[in-house]
């Protein structure tokens, strides 16, 4: 039950990334339409041989900005099993889920209520679900890339190894995006959640990727992203990280 790979993905790596891509800020982003933009990508790993292994990611993903909103959702799916000797394992099984709302102050701050929520079988989890209000600020924004930052308060319902749980925290994120063309983008966001009274118990959650079209209308892409989820006080006889890398077809519409 246990995943034998990890990687280690920390806050001030994936910030220094995104501060070297661009260092500037410039000037904000024209109108963009109100209608909605949306995305869902499937990915598929089988092996066969010493071991029978399956590994399989749904995404979905949409968004939309009008006048002084944007508002964002998407949830995500992973399942994994492997055979070895007759043995049957699974080594993936979660489904999230988020959704935020976005309000501009100026063209640079905004006020933002984000919800979350994550099950995952393997860690334990039975299900968590956070609650955010907070502030943002573009440091940059235009229409090619946007980097943003974001902290507030929070609280977190979690029921952690059989045991129901919940607690106040900090919510300190970040956001990134470019796009090289129109036909190659990437992006990368981070999230760190220490719990108020104990900051020995925190969450650290980071994702980083790279998007190509295949086609001219591109509607059809190549996704390949790593995620990785850090969690200090993990449920009893769980690892403290979790990672996965994802090469993955999308489709937009």
């Amino acid at each position: 039950m246990k995943n034998n790979h990890t990687i280690h993905l920390t806050v001030a790596t994936l910030a220094v990334f995104c501060v070297s891509t661009s260092s500037r800020a410039v000037d904000p982003a024209p109108a963009t339409s109100s209608k909605w933009e949306s995305s869902a990508s499937a990915g598929l790993t089988l092996t066969r041989g010493n071991s029978d292994t399956f590994l399989g990611t749904l995404a979905l993903g949409t968004g939309k900005k009008w006048d002084q909103n944007e508002l964002t959702l998407g949830a995500d799916a992973t399942y994994g099993t492997t055979k070895q000797n007759g043995v049957n394992d699974t080594t993936a099984e979660s489904l999230h889920g988020f959704g935020q709302y976005n309000r501009l102050f100026t063209e640079r701050w905004y006020g933002y209520a984000r919800v979350e929520a994550l099950h995952d079988g393997v860690a334990d989890i039975n299900y968590r679900v956070t609650f955010s209000p907070g502030v943002g600020y573009y440091f940059i924004k235009q229409k090619t890339t946007d980097l943003c930052a974001e902290v507030g308060p929070g609280v977190v319902v979690q029921k952690l190894g059989g045991d129901q749980q919940s607690y106040f925290t900090l919510r300190i994120g970040e956001k990134f995006h470019h796009a090289f063309s129109d036909h190659a983008r990437i992006w990368q966001t981070a999230e760190f959640l220490p719990q108020i009274d104990d900051l020995n118990n925190y969450i650290l959650n980071g994702e980083i990727g790279v998007e190509a079209d295949l086609n001219a209308t591109g509607k059809f892409s190549l996704k390949t992203y790593l995620q990785d989820t850090y969690n200090n006080v993990p449920a009893k006889g769980r690892e403290k990280n979790d990672a996965k890398l994802v090469a993955a077809i999308a489709y937009k519409f």
